[in-house]
């Protein structure tokens, strides 16, 4: 199993966010992110949001970190990338 997250460089909302994927499935993804109690609403159609005071938590649980370009090769090459405007938001 790994999941993998991007830095958090993402601004939003007055915070900073990275995004969490899985390389695998879905099914790991959720499993992962609910084992950090990160709320099913914060995944958006391939990905959790995740604000920045909790990376240090996905990190230790388990996820690598790699940059945002990686973390999107990774999603792409899994075949579970879903562009804003492909796709519904949720499995």
């Amino acid at each position: 199993m790994t999941v993998y997250i991007d830095p958090p460089n993402w601004p939003g909302h007055g915070r900073m966010w990275s995004h969490l994927v899985s390389d695998v499935s879905f099914e790991e993804l959720h499993a992962f992110a609910a084992g950090i109690g990160a709320p099913r609403r914060a995944f958006d159609r391939d990905h959790y949001d995740l604000p920045s005071t909790r990376y240090a938590d996905a990190i230790a649980a388990g996820a690598v970190e790699v940059d945002s370009k990686e973390l999107v090769r990774l999603l792409t090459a899994a075949g579970l990338r879903r562009p804003k405007h492909g796709g519904p938001r949720t499995p």
